[in-house]
């Protein structure tokens, strides 16, 4: 098992009976743990507990891991739905050690933080990461790097654009992200004979003011990289499809062959493409010769 990795990790986003029983309001995209079940002093790693405060006063917990060497660039690690940062470690625990600090936050209600988990309160949590991240006297402020992982894709990608931050972040990375709120909940009920036929007005009640979709045709110049497998049956592919072709130049996707949900950075050769990538936005390196992942993998500079 990957380091950092949970059982859990690999649940499912978005249970049919759960959405039901909710009525499928917003905060149905939110599976917290409290309990932290590992920190990463355990993998070996030096980290330092940081406690950020959101916009309304709410107490937010994070991990950041320096690297040993002059840093590269830093990064904000957004997770997702489920669980909490000490299970999705896993994905970001390599990246010191390639030259890139990384700030693991918990949303509101997750983990250590304070709150109750909600899609407004969380996008406030990243950008009072952001601006935690971007106001350290301590960090180079124009190597700030965005990496989310399905839900925490799109809570990174609508924060950075209603904080009007898009000048300031070096690149957004996107890994199994869904497109749009209601698509992926219509998706998962018609998944489920008994939700089914409630697929689009159990949808209808959701919040039209969070469009991952529509924020990231707003965020250009910032490079946008989409990560997603192609074998994923929770957040299917089509959805980074749509997002890639809703972004603004420059932008790169990557479907990544035999791959399930945020199953992408758990496999060598896509960790050093994507070192390689950022290299090579924040100007370390020449552009790779690394072959394009599929026919569709398309980088736009």
């Amino acid at each position: 098992m990957l380091p950092g990795r949970h059982p859990g990790f690999t649940r499912l986003l978005f249970i049919p009976g759960l959405l039901l029983s909710l009525g499928a309001c917003s905060n149905l995209f939110f599976v917290p743990m409290q309990t932290l079940l590992r920190s990463p002093d355990e993998l070996g790693l030096d980290f330092e507990n940081v406690f950020i405060e959101s916009s309304d006063g709410v107490r937010l917990y994070a991990w950041f891991l320096p690297t040993e060497e002059t840093p590269r660039g830093t990064i904000l690690f957004l997770h997702g739905n489920a669980e909490n940062i000490s299970t999705h470690i896993g994905s970001v625990y390599w990246l010191p050690s390639r030259g890139y600090n990384v700030l693991l936050l918990d949303y509101r209600g997750y983990g250590l933080s304070g709150g109750e988990p909600s899609l407004q309160g969380a996008t406030d949590d990243v950008q009072a990461a952001l601006h935690w991240l971007l106001d350290h006297p301590h960090l180079d402020h124009n190597k700030i790097i965005v990496l989310g992982q399905s839900l925490g894709g799109d809570l990174g990608v609508v924060a950075i654009d209603r904080a009007g931050l898009a000048p300031r972040i070096r690149a957004l990375i996107l890994d199994s992200a869904f497109s749009d709120y209601r698509l992926i909940a219509r998706e998962k009920l018609a998944d489920f004979w008994l939700t089914w036929p409630l697929q689009y007005p159990l949808s209808w009640l959701i919040s039209d003011h969070h469009v991952p979709e529509e924020a990231i045709a707003r965020i250009s110049p910032t490079p946008v990289l989409i990560i997603h497998g192609q074998a994923d049956v929770i957040v299917p592919p089509h959805h980074a499809e749509r997002l890639y072709r809703a972004a603004q130049k420059p932008k790169a996707l990557w479907i990544v062959p035999d791959t399930g949900h945020i199953g992408a950075l758990t496999r060598p050769e896509i960790r050093d493409q994507l070192v390689d990538y950022l290299d090579q936005v924040l100007g370390h390196a020449k552009p790779s010769a690394r072959a394009e992942l599929t026919p569709i993998a398309n980088t736009d500079r």
